[in-house]
C-alpha cells in the first residue's frame, strides 16, 4: 500500500507536533513536509506535491484563506482552525477547500478529513456543520437557503438508488467504491449520480455537500 503524502502547515510548533503525531500514528499516512508561514507553505507544497495539505487558517505572511485561494481545489487542502464561524466554512468551500476541522476536534476528525479529502470528497467538522448550513431538514423539505444551503429544485423526487448514491458521493466515496458497496456497475453509479444532481438542481460537489449537510445526510458519514 502506498502511503498518502501529507504536508502540515501551522505557525505553532506544539500544534505541528500534535498533528504530526496524529498523522504518523496511521500506517497509511506519512508527513512529507512542514511549514510555519504562508510563503513557506506555498513553496513547500509545490516542492513536496502532497496528496493532502493540512492548513492553519491563521498564519504569518497571509492567512489560510489566501493560501487556499492561491493553491486551488487540486491541492486538496484540509483547514484545521479554532474559528467556528459558519461564514469561514462557506467561503473556504467555495474556494475549493476539501475539509474544515476544528482544532478541538482534531483527535477524532483530522485523520477522517484527510482520508475523505484524498478520496476526492469534502469533510466538514460535525461540530460546525449546523452553524455553517443551518439545521438539518427532512429529505424533500426546505433546506435552509438563508443559511447558504441550496434549495432542491421542483421536479421528480429522488429514487431510493439516486439518494443512496448521492449520500455516498457527499460523504467522499469514489464512484468505484460506491459501485462495490451497492452491488452495481460504475456506469450505473454515474447515471444515478447525474440524474440525482439534475433533479436537485445542483451543479457541483460543493453544492451537493451543502445540500447533504442541510438534509442531515452526513450525520453518520464517518461510521
Amino acid at each position: 500500500m502506498t502511503a498518502l503524502r501529507i504536508f502540515l502547515a501551522d505557525d505553532h510548533p506544539v500544534v505541528l507536533a500534535g498533528m504530526r503525531s496524529l498523522v504518523e500514528a496511521e500506517p497509511d499516512l506519512c508527513v512529507v513536509g512542514e511549514a510555519g508561514d504562508a510563503e513557506a507553505t506555498l513553496a513547500g507544497a509545490a516542492a513536496a506535491r502532497p496528496d493532502v495539505l493540512v492548513l492553519d487558517l491563521s498564519m504569518p505572511g497571509g492567512g489560510g484563506v489566501q493560501v487556499a485561494s492561491r493553491l486551488g481545489p487540486a491541492s486538496r487542502c484540509v483547514v484545521l482552525t479554532q474559528h467556528e464561524e459558519g461564514a469561514y466554512v462557506r467561503r473556504l468551500l467555495e474556494l475549493g477547500v476539501a475539509g474544515y476541522v476544528l482544532k478541538r476536534s482534531a483527535a477524532t476528525e483530522l485523520v477522517r478529513a484527510i482520508r475523505v479529502a484524498a478520496a476526492g470528497g469534502i469533510h466538514v467538522d460535525p461540530a460546525i456543520a449546523a452553524e455553517a448550513f443551518g439545521r438539518p431538514a427532512p429529505v424533500g423539505g426546505p433546506t435552509g437557503a438563508a443559511a447558504g444551503a441550496p434549495r432542491a429544485a421542483e421536479g421528480p423526487a429522488l429514487s431510493q438508488r439516486e439518494q443512496a448514491v448521492l449520500r455516498l458521493v457527499a460523504a467522499g466515496h469514489a464512484n468505484k467504491e460506491i459501485a462495490h458497496q451497492l452491488g452495481i456497475s460504475t456506469k450505473t453509479v454515474e447515471t444515478h449520480r447525474a440524474r440525482g444532481m439534475e433533479k436537485l438542481g445542483l451543479a457541483s460537489r460543493v453544492g451537493l455537500v451543502r445540500y447533504a449537510l442541510a438534509q442531515g445526510w452526513l450525520a453518520n458519514s464517518g461510521d
